[in-house]
């Protein structure tokens, strides 16, 4: 029993730490070649968008929307990547992992 707890707390420990690692990483997404740019923080949040001037028409407004849209998906999409990356091991650990039944 003593070994589960001491796994459990080194589990926990790294889950901590992979949680720090993603809150201060960032991801980059783009669309239309590079028009839009999003950046987005390991934890999903948005933290920047950089719109390129070519990519501005007054006349069509929606294509900038889509552009924006894509970008950000993009830029999430890398994010959930990162975090799977990232805690996948750890979460498969929880499973069958402590060799626990229903753990």
């Amino acid at each position: 029993m003593q070994q589960i707890l001491a796994q459990a707390q080194r589990m926990q420990e790294q889950l901590l730490s992979a949680q720090e690692e993603l809150a201060d990483a960032e991801v980059t997404g783009s669309a239309g070649g590079g028009l839009v740019t999003a950046t987005v923080s390991g934890a999903g949040e948005l933290k920047s968008l950089v719109i390129d001037p070519k990519a501005v028409d007054p006349e069509d407004t929606e294509t900038l929307a889509d552009l924006v849209v894509a970008a950000v998906r993009d830029a999430s999409g890398k994010a959930q990547q990162l975090a799977a990356d990232k805690m996948g091991p750890l979460a498969g650990g929880l499973g069958g992992g402590l060799g626990l039944p229903g753990m």
